[in-house]
C-alpha cells in the first residue's frame, strides 16, 4: 500500500463531524494567513474563482463520475 492508501484508509475513519471540523480548521487558517497578509486580497476575485474551480475538479469526478460502485 503506497502512501496515498495509506491516508486514505485513515480518511475513511473520520464522520461527518470530524471532516466539518478540518474544514473550518482549514478556514480559519485561511483568514489567519489573509489577516498576517492583507495584500492577499488585493488579487482578483478571478484567481480565486479559477483556484477553488481547480480544486473542485477531482472530488466532482468522483462524487459524480462513474465506476463509484465499481470502487466499492
Amino acid at each position: 500500500m503506497g502512501i496515498v492508501g495509506y491516508f486514505d484508509e485513515r480518511a475513511r475513519r473520520l464522520g461527518i463531524v470530524d471532516t466539518k471540523l478540518a474544514q473550518a480548521a482549514a478556514i480559519f487558517f485561511v483568514l489567519a494567513v489573509v489577516k498576517a497578509f492583507p495584500r492577499i486580497m488585493q488579487i482578483s476575485i478571478w484567481w480565486f474563482t479559477g483556484l477553488a474551480l481547480l480544486c473542485a475538479i477531482h472530488p466532482l469526478i468522483t462524487f459524480y463520475g462513474g465506476g463509484a460502485a465499481e470502487r466499492q
